[in-house]
């Protein structure tokens, strides 16, 4: 049974390299990986639902089964992310990828006008591409994350992070997507990504991160 699963992974994550654009390397894909979880989980089920004789049986169909949705879901998110990174090229919007979650991180200066929570003119069209993305690809949740530096007052950076998650998650929701896939949350300063001690570090904390999550 071991064997079977093993083989059968191997075969799949074969099938599923992929080079990556940026540094031109191989690299097992993100829906190889999906389905790689998937297998293992659903060869484990398998084997606990099933008779001690058909345990490799169930092992296999567990594992099939188990490939076969895990694969779905990271396909799904890479082709998500390849559409969003061809509309987000030279915006100043960061993609990062986390397993079967995509990560936009959008920096405060290119965002919001300082210690406002409207959002700027010349932002619109950026979000106008995102809105375009997310609402071809409808089986995800959108996560918006306001985010401050630490200078002023606690209160008013928490104040100030919520409207700015809920001006971008509004806008979104305003441009067609759906409300029920709109999470919208301000943290403050609470997670910086650099050091607040530098003029560099603050810009960088001021931010709004929106985050794609399969359902």
């Amino acid at each position: 049974m071991k064997k079977i699963v093993v083989l059968g992974m191997a075969v799949m994550l074969t099938a599923c390299m992929s080079t990556d654009p940026y540094t031109g390397e191989q690299k097992v894909s993100n829906t190889a990986k999906g389905a790689g979880i998937g297998a293992v989980t659903g060869a484990l089920i398998g084997v606990a639902t099933s008779s001690k004789k058909d345990r490799g049986k169930g092992a296999l169909i567990g594992a099939t089964a188990g490939g076969a949705i895990g694969g779905g879901i990271g396909y799904t998110m890479d082709r998500q992310e390849a559409a969003l990174r061809a509309k987000l090229e030279g915006t100043g919007v960061r993609i990062q990828r986390e397993g079967d979650n995509i990560r936009l991180i959008m920096p405060g200066n290119i965002t919001f006008a300082s210690s406002s929570s409207d959002i700027r003119s010349d932002f619109y069209p950026v979000l106008d591409s995102i809105d375009i993305v997310v609402q071809e690809f409808d089986s995800t949740v959108l996560r918006v994350g306001g985010h401050t530096d630490s200078t002023g007052s606690s209160s008013m950076n928490q104040t100030l992070s919520e409207q700015r998650a809920n001006s971008v998650g509004r806008y979104l929701i305003t441009q067609g997507v759906k409300a029920g896939r709109v999470q919208t949350q301000g943290y403050g300063p609470r997670y910086p990504i650099a050091s607040n001690s530098s003029t560099q570090g603050r810009a960088a904390n001021r931010r709004v991160e929106l985050e794609l999550l399969p359902l």
